[in-house]
């Protein structure tokens, strides 16, 4: 099981559009530094699963008959803008999986095209993708959003995002289940948070990381304001930033 971040951006990317904060002007001189959507890639018995689709070049980046399946978190534009276009496509019909869809915009399922969004995914309730156990566990975000756990052979990787804290009962999931890998949302700096709240800083995953323990945790969603925050400061020990392009192997 491959595990590929291919994007760890907050909903304004880096570089921020007319932003020139350290963090951006250092994302436009380096490409390896800017930050695509959050989202991310599964690789299991030679199949892709896409993890959320705010990547406006899915056409691009996968070819025609390649990718067979997107599985959602939820429904904010940042997480779905490529599937208006892939929608579009013609031959090969894609699988549509996340959560109920009356939270989805009414002009993608009018007109979903390709797009076949029959599967629905429910809190706690596992189901197989090539031979990976995935079990869909609710976060703690501004409309209904899932995480999902995905496991095979005894390797266990967490994927949450978007999310302020968790909630109860995912939390007890978590801390219940020996986890390799917590890829976590973690937007701002830990002095930083966003009212109403819908997004993780560094001082809430800190906490997470040592109530959960997983044996890795990686950030994900992050904003250009934390990687200001990590152009001065070290991380805790035991957690990384990721970028985009990041491979995780099970």
């Amino acid at each position: 099981m491959k595990f590929t971040l291919t994007g760890t951006g907050s909903v304004k990317g880096c570089p921020v559009y007319g932003c020139d904060c350290p963090a951006c002007i250092k994302a436009i001189m380096d490409p390896f530094l800017r930050r695509s959507p959050a989202s991310a890639l599964l690789e299991s018995d030679g199949e892709l699963i896409l993890i959320d689709a705010g990547l406006t070049d899915i056409q691009e980046r996968f070819p025609a008959g390649t990718l067979k399946q997107v599985l959602l978190t939820h429904y904010h534009m940042d997480h779905i803008a490529g599937l208006f276009s892939l929608r579009w496509g013609s031959a090969f019909k894609i699988s549509v999986m996340g959560p109920d869809t009356s939270d989805a915009p009414v002009e993608l399922m009018k007109h979903p095209g390709i797009l076949d969004f029959s599967q629905t995914t429910t809190q706690f309730s596992p189901f197989s993708i090539n031979g990976v156990k995935v079990t869909p566990v609710p976060l703690s975000h501004s409309r209904p959003t899932f995480g999902y756990v995905f496991e095979r052979n005894g390797r266990t990787l967490a994927y949450l995002t978007d999310t302020l804290g968790l909630p109860d009962e995912t939390l007890t999931f978590l801390t219940s289940n020996p986890l390799n890998v917590m890829i976590i949302d973690c937007s701002y700096a830990p002095d930083m948070s966003e009212p109403p709240g819908s997004h993780n800083n560094l001082k809430d995953v800190m906490e997470l990381h040592q109530k959960i323990e997983p044996s890795r945790t990686i950030l994900t969603h992050i904003g250009h304001e934390l990687d200001n925050w990590m152009n001065a400061n070290p991380l805790p020990k035991d957690i990384e930033a990721g970028h985009d392009g990041l491979v995780i192997t099970l």
